[in-house]
């Protein structure tokens, strides 16, 4: 199936995540990860920020690729509507420089056969995500 031509008329992605435990959700993603902080929209209503990851891509998959690529990362379909991934230079030093304490699960560093290096872990809030590097 040939890519549509089109011309781009989004300018931001941004994920928007909803958390219980706020202040563990800017240790594990601003402080743990290293997200750049942009924003502070924190006001009497509550708290807000805007993280900076860098560029960001739309990943669109099918339950049966989605299910494929868990089996690789964890070992099991997951089943997620949502995961973010972040490409950084070394999957596992981030996972363990997060550390057990940031993240509900850790699960083994595994070779993609796409030629790649994907750590999934599990953020405080139950988000999972994928730290990869591209190995070609």
């Amino acid at each position: 199936m040939p890519e549509p031509k089109t011309t781009p008329q989004v300018i931001q992605t941004r994920v928007v995540l909803t958390t219980s435990d706020f202040e563990r959700a800017v240790a594990f993603y601003r402080d743990g990860l290293g997200l750049e902080q942009l924003a502070d929209f924190s006001n009497e209503h509550g708290h807000g920020l805007v993280l900076d990851a860098g560029h960001a891509t739309v990943e669109i998959l099918d339950a049966g690729h989605a299910g494929w690529v868990d089996t690789i990362e964890v070992g099991r379909h997951v089943g997620l509507p949502v995961r973010i991934a972040f490409q950084v230079p070394e999957p596992e030093a981030v996972a363990t420089a997060i550390g057990e304490e940031q993240t509900t699960s850790v699960f083994a560093p595994a070779m993609t056969p796409w030629n790649s290096l994907n750590v999934r872990i599990e953020a405080p809030d139950g988000m999972q995500l994928t730290l990869f590097t591209e190995l070609d």
